[in-house]
């Protein structure tokens, strides 16, 4: 009588255990796709286009000055002192490093500030993701756009395990 009072016991825990060991559900998004179409997007993207527009005019207006100086300085070698060809050759060579300084500074800046611009964009894509795979129960999502996990759940790391099974000892 015992036995039949375990054996729908044994049978709910089978069937419990079954229904909780159920495969894991894989979702994918074109992170790309969802980026371009973000609210705000656009406002950045324009903002971020002004400022480089801003830093190719100073750019261009340095180069002018380069060749403009340069020009003259052919031009006009063969009358120059001694001196004077010195000091105008020094003052080409230092515009040369300022532009070529200013050149990698707008370089930086321009990451710079496209990082600030786009960052909470970024964010709140990758919040919502994280809401939406944890509110329909996907345990991995992929991004298409770049090949990567984007989402998983927590887990083990094996490495110390993988590194014992080598022989690794560090």
């Amino acid at each position: 009588m015992k036995k039949l009072l375990y054996l729908p016991l044994l049978v709910l825990l089978l069937v419990g255990s079954t229904v909780s060991a159920q495969t894991p559900k894989f979702g994918h998004i074109n992170t790309n796709e969802l980026l371009s179409i973000m609210p705000g997007r656009d406002g950045a993207q324009q903002e971020l286009e002004r400022y480089a527009r801003d830093l190719e005019t100073q750019f261009t207006a340095m180069q002018t000055e380069l060749q403009t100086k340069y020009t003259d300085y052919l031009a006009n070698e063969a009358t120059y002192s001694e001196l004077i060809r010195t000091s105008k050759q020094r003052e080409i060579t230092s515009l040369q490093e300022r532009i070529q300084d200013f050149q990698e500074q707008a370089q930086q800046d321009l990451m710079n500030q496209e990082n600030r611009l786009l960052s909470p964009i970024i964010e709140a894509a990758r919040k919502a993701i994280e809401d939406v795979a944890t509110e329909n129960g996907f345990a991995y999502v992929f991004d298409t756009a770049s090949g990567t996990v984007i989402h998983f759940p927590a887990s083990d790391n094996i490495m110390d395990l993988v590194k014992k099974k080598l022989g690794i000892n560090e």
